[in-house]
């Protein structure tokens, strides 16, 4: 009876030291996008459109191709960038705000350089 007290004893202690033993932090964890799922589905329905309709090639492709724009900017710079390319188109005075800060052309040339990787990667014409 005592033996199987301590055996179980044992046991229980070695369960409950491992129990606390803390893991591993997610310190290695390999980074995760922070595109929201719906922009990633408009950046692809807006590409198959742009591309000719859908198809299986367009479909992959158009995928491919934000989850590579996703690996070299942060979603907060895409939508930047995003914005002042819409916006400036807009003429005179109004569009400069949008055309001519540094930041504006640093966006831009970071979002072409992303969608000239992506294409390449992607093999999207």
């Amino acid at each position: 009876m005592k033996m199987k007290l301590l055996i179980g004893s044992a046991i229980l202690a070695t369960l409950a030291g491992c129990s606390t033993t803390q893991e591993k932090l997610a310190e290695d964890a390999p980074f995760v996008s922070d595109f929201p799922t719906q922009e990633r589905v408009d950046y692809v329905l807006s590409c198959i459109a742009k591309k000719g309709g859908l198809t299986y090639i367009t479909q992959y492709g158009c995928g491919c191709k934000i989850d590579k724009i996703a690996e070299k900017m942060s979603f907060a710079d895409y939508d930047q960038a995003r914005t002042f390319g819409f916006m400036r188109k807009t003429p005179g005075e109004a569009g400069g705000v949008f055309r001519d800060p540094p930041e504006a052309k640093r966006l831009r040339k970071l979002m072409e350089e992303a969608e000239a990787y992506a294409e390449k990667s992607c093999f999207v014409k």
